[in-house]
């Protein structure tokens, strides 16, 4: 049985058309009653022009019985907690930027469901037009998605998570938002081998101990692919136009 990841997403939905393409390419069985398996690591919204489709995208396929997996990133929090209670700031933003901030995205994610967020339009005006439009369904899919998924000895997630730490004592903090020291510093094995997202790098790197498939597909500045792996066991093979390349720990 083989896994596959995507790595963050961004409103992309071209690029993820893409990587499911290459999935299908493998060979992957992922529809309904499938053998193999799809995680999305997380942030399917903010940046890209197309929010609204890509998780569109994701929960239908989930709902039509597909054997995906949609893990919750910190992008995906933030579009939840403003659709719940009009939440922008949160602590974990170590530039103090809002959500609705262009770097951040979240005036994107709302425009592609068709809100108005013209300039000095109040915030309020935006959070109630937004839980009009955002379908039920997505409101939902958004509540339900898991923060991590373990399959063997890997671990899917995010962000990552904090070393030494038991599973159910991560907070939601470390899965979604962690980063640097603490975690990227960290060299030892951990229990799994921790696949993540989140901090972009220019080509998906294999640590020995943890992956990153992000590779800046929302970035606001190059570079801008998405990564679509295949996990046979703990063997990382990219899903290139040529077919699998392996994924070895740098050296």
């Amino acid at each position: 049985m083989s896994i596959y990841a995507i790595g963050d997403i961004h409103g992309q939905l071209e690029m993820l058309e893409g990587a499911l393409a290459k999935i299908e390419a493998d060979g992957g069985q992922t529809g309904p009653g499938g053998a193999d398996e799809v995680m999305f690591l997380g942030d399917l919204v903010d940046r890209g022009p197309h929010s609204r489709e890509v998780i569109e995208r994701v929960r239908s396929g989930i709902a039509e019985g597909r054997n995906w997996t949609a893990i919750r990133g910190n992008h995906d929090d933030m579009f939840r907690k403003f659709l719940t209670g009009g939440v922008v700031w949160h602590e974990e933003i170590k530039s103090d930027l809002a959500w609705t901030h262009r770097r951040l995205g979240g005036l994107a994610t709302m425009q592609s469901y068709g809100v108005d967020v013209a300039e000095g339009r109040p915030l309020s005006e935006i959070w109630a037009e937004a839980r009009a439009l955002v379908p039920a369904a997505h409101r939902e899919f958004l509540n339900e998605t898991p923060f991590w998924a373990e399959r063997g000895k890997v671990l899917f997630v995010h962000a990552g998570i904090r070393p030494d730490v038991p599973l159910e004592e991560q907070t939601i903090s470390d899965l979604t938002w962690i980063r640097g020291p603490g975690f990227e510093d960290y060299t030892r094995p951990h229990p799994w081998l921790v696949v993540h997202g989140h901090t972009i790098m220019e080509r998906p790197m294999h640590f020995g101990n943890r992956i990153n498939l992000d590779t800046g597909a929302g970035a606001n500045a190059g570079p801008r692919f998405l990564t679509v792996a295949a996990f046979e066991g703990e063997e990382c093979f990219v899903l290139t136009d040529a077919g699998r390349m392996p994924l070895r720990p740098a050296t």
